[in-house]
């Protein structure tokens, strides 16, 4: 039976992973299903709102791993997932779902993809994307203020309180797994070329599979 390739885009916060999943997923249409790490937040109902936005989000064990795993597996045979909805302002799981359909190529991209075993094991071609530390503070100061409703102060103290010393602990060690590294994510048009390539050449020997 035909499985679906797996495509793992890893790296820091800000590094550019998310604009280059989509660069792909819009090259490639109703081809390609994007996952994405951050939908696999535990929920943490049993704390409070305010207990819940102090939690390290940064860490392995604030993911639900084993859920994301089973549902790649799904994927990967050509069944379809019915995949979790997190919201970034309650930091929550939302009751609702999306079903996800089965597709010939799966993106999964997040930071700590590359921190897992059984994650990486599921992967056919990894990639991390390198990107300098300021920068990469820089994209998420301003995506946290413009489209999680953070502030400044918060969104520092966070950075270096949990976001860093969680990237030096569990991300830089880990682009050790990759593949491919690409500087600048998809901001690197050659780089970005280049994998439009592969995953055309993918899905063309899918078909004759």
């Amino acid at each position: 039976m035909k499985q679906a390739v797996i495509i793992g885009i890893a790296g820091g916060t800000g590094s550019g992973k998310s604009t280059l999943a989509n660069r792909l997923k819009e090259e490639f249409q109703e081809d390609v299903t994007l996952l994405c790490q951050d939908y696999y937040y535990k929920s943490f109902d049993h704390l409070s709102f305010e207990d819940r936005k102090n939690l390290n989000f940064d860490h392995p064990n604030s993911f639900d791993s084993q859920l994301l795993i089973d549902q790649l597996k799904k994927l990967k045979k050509m069944e379809p997932i019915e995949r979790p909805v997190y919201s970034f302002i309650e930091h929550r799981r939302l009751e609702e779902f999306v079903l996800e359909e089965p597709k010939r190529v799966i993106i999964l991209e997040g930071i700590l993809i590359f921190e897992n075993p059984a994650l990486i094991e599921l992967m056919d071609i990894k990639i991390f994307v390198d990107t300098d530390a300021d920068i990469r503070f820089a994209r998420r100061l301003v995506r946290d203020i413009h489209e999680r409703g953070r502030d400044i102060d918060s969104v520092v103290t966070q950075y270096l309180s949990t976001v860093k010393p969680m990237h030096e602990a569990f991300i830089e060690p880990n682009k050790k797994h990759a593949d491919i590294i690409i500087p600048e994510g998809g901001m690197n048009h050659v780089a970005v070329s280049m994998l439009v390539d592969k995953v055309r050449s993918i899905l063309t020997n899918w078909e004759k599979a």
